[in-house]
């Protein structure tokens, strides 16, 4: 399946491809980064929104580069016929848009592929959508992801309303400036931050490569996300580059399309109590030109550290301390929690269960007994 490219300076030697193609769940990276190392013989099959995630991520990116395939987009709906299989996406509610299940019609009957998905998010209906027909089309076999199933779990446990209500307390209870950090492609946790600070009257201030991601997006009518070039809510913030002012001339192409809606450290600085401000881990630096009041907040909406040695985590408590800034650790999971995954499972009833994406395979079968775990190299019949 490896390209002739990526096999030039190993001992594999190259082969034309046995694979017929490739289906991509969704735009997170441990489920895309690794098409740059498929032959472009394979053809990909994708969501709509997907391609324009990787489009992006693509042209803002830094040695981002997915290959050239044959790219074959589909929505919720479609069924494609792939040899003697027909494959029909079907749309999940997970912590990026646009991804999908699939249940695969094959001559033995059918198997059902969860992706990655929950139930707590905003658009649970998909979620909802695809258990229903994953249980009638009476999977024959199911591969289920168990990114979430583990012995015991402190990490918490709440939905993306709670996100969105919890950050709305912290931004109308301070006249102070509020400070967010969440995953870029979080378009769920976005739109929470974007409504709790128009709400409290506040404009919210992004990164270029953030206000790329929206334009890109709002060619998906079913996306619905704000025009960063018309939306008055919205301010796109500009770093200081090479020469140490903010000439046009110092940033990327893409990155000067909004230079009309700039803002820099000076204008923050003034204009603190109006701002909710996204302030990822590699813009702490900016705070030093900020100069935030003592007492402004600092708003975690991204996974609780997997251990209390964890550098990142670490150096962020160093820059939120040193600036005094209150600390509030929120953030809803992309992923069903093993309880979900459990009822879930036990609902669907497949004659076989295969866990993949997780840790922890053989807890599965404390919850599930027809569970098969996998070995690797080893072919699995019906």
């Amino acid at each position: 399946m490896y390209s002739k490219e990526m096999l030039a300076y190993c001992d594999l030697p190259y082969c034309k491809p046995k694979i017929d193609a490739v289906f991509v769940s969704h735009a997170h990276f441990d489920h895309i980064n690794h098409l740059q190392f498929l032959d472009p013989a394979i053809p990909v099959y994708l969501g709509y929104g997907t391609k324009l995630f990787m489009e992006c991520m693509e042209e803002t990116g830094f040695s981002c580069n997915y290959g050239d395939h044959e790219f074959h987009q589909f929505r919720t709906g479609d069924k494609i016929k792939v040899g003697s299989l027909t494959v029909e996406p079907i749309h999940v509610d997970h912590s990026i848009p646009a991804a999908y299940g699939f249940i695969i019609e094959t001559s033995e009957g059918n198997i059902v592929y969860t992706g990655d998905l929950r139930r707590h998010g905003p658009r649970s209906d998909l979620t909802e959508d695809f258990i229903e027909k994953a249980k009638t089309a009476d999977p024959v076999a199911m591969i289920c992801e168990g990114t979430r199933m583990t012995t015991s779990e402190k990490r918490q446990n709440i939905g993306e309303p709670d996100v969105k209500k919890y950050a709305q307390q912290v931004i109308e209870g301070t006249d102070k400036i509020v400070f967010a950090t969440h995953y870029s492609r979080d378009i769920d946790r976005f739109n929470s931050f974007y409504k709790a600070a128009k709400k409290a009257n506040r404009k919210l201030v992004i990164t270029p490569k953030t206000a790329h991601l929206l334009t890109k997006l709002l060619d998906d009518k079913h996306l619905k996300v704000p025009d960063p070039m018309k939306d008055d809510n919205l301010l796109v913030y500009y770093k200081r580059k090479k020469s140490g002012n903010h000439d046009d001339k110092d940033y990327f192409l893409w990155e000067r399309a909004f230079m009309d809606k700039m803002i820099t450290y000076d204008y923050v600085h003034k204009h603190q109590k109006e701002l909710v401000m996204d302030l990822d881990f590699y813009q702490f630096t900016e705070l030093i030109d900020i100069k935030p009041e003592a007492g402004s907040h600092f708003i975690h909406s991204m996974s609780e550290p997997f251990s209390e040695e964890d550098i990142e985590d670490q150096v962020m408590h160093n820059w939120t301390d040193h600036f005094k800034l209150q600390f509030h650790q929120m953030h809803a999971s992309g992923h069903m929690n093993k309880e979900q995954l459990a009822e879930m499972i036990n609902y669907i009833k497949p004659k076989r269960l295969f866990p993949v994406h997780t840790e922890n395979p053989i807890l599965f079968k404390t919850y599930y007994s027809n569970t098969q775990q996998i070995e690797q190299a080893r072919e699995y019949s019906i």
